[in-house]
């Protein structure tokens, strides 16, 4: 069974690749220095397994997985012990706390043979990460990847966002960027400050907008300073009325 290892820190790695001689089964296929490595590792070796840090530069673990359409299984080897701990419990199919022993490390090991024998773990790994993104964590920047590019796209770039059928067009002034999310997703990750909701297809930041015009029976139109023109639902109107202090 192939294994991938991601983590910055080399002595990290070198301890997985120490404690995983005493599992003949599993083949470290690559080891990966930071998240973008990654991507492309899973990508060309298809593991069953990755040992994955969640605080790397660049990228981080969780910013990572959301750029795989089909992740593998996981196990979080890290030394951030409150970051959504609650969430592996429930999902990951383990986290190693840094510095971890071998007879830890072994557990959470026979733990994932246990699961492929009774179940799917990589299921684990798409519910983790929906129980990350509907946590309470925000974050001041989406990732995106673009042919076999990984764009970052800092929050405070995003004018607008329209929704695309499975996926979501994050417009900025450099261009629109698909990203495999929904709008809902969207509109708990931005918040309510600076961004609002005014179409079930549309979420706008609030000082892009210079106008609202009457359209057609009951809708409108926001006039965005690039002069977009986004349409506002009836049900959106009376909610960018207030965000606007009309």
């Amino acid at each position: 069974m192939r294994v991938v290892l991601i983590d910055d820190e080399p002595l990290a790695r070198s301890v997985v690749i120490e404690y995983l001689q005493s599992w003949p089964d599993l083949e470290i296929v690559q080891e990966c220095n930071d998240g973008f490595e990654g991507v492309k590792a899973i990508a060309q070796h298809e593991p069953d397994l990755i040992f994955l840090d969640i605080q790397m530069p660049k990228i981080n673990g969780f910013e990572m997985l959301e750029l795989i359409e089909q992740p593998p299984s996981v196990i979080f080897t890290t030394a951030f012990d409150e970051y959504a701990i609650k969430a592996f419990e429930e999902h990951a199919v383990d986290y190693l706390l840094k510095p971890f022993t071998k007879e830890r490390f072994n557990k959470a090991v026979q733990k994932w043979m246990d699961q492929r024998q009774v179940a799917e773990p990589k299921q684990n790994t798409k519910q983790l990460l929906d129980n990350i993104q509907n946590s309470s964590l925000r974050n001041e920047r989406v990732v995106v990847k673009t042919g076999t590019k990984i764009k970052i796209i800092p929050v405070n770039d995003i004018l607008f966002l329209a929704a695309d059928d499975d996926y979501v067009k994050i417009h900025t002034s450099e261009g629109s960027f698909l990203k495999n999310k929904t709008m809902a997703y969207f509109e708990k990750l931005l918040g309510e400050d600076d961004f609002v909701r005014v179409h079930r297809s549309y979420i706008v930041r609030i000082n892009e907008i210079t106008r609202i015009d009457p359209y057609e029976k009951e809708s409108h139109l926001a006039i965005l300073k690039s002069g977009e023109k986004i349409p506002v639902s009836k049900t959106g109107y009376p909610k960018l009325r207030q965000v606007l202090g009309l």
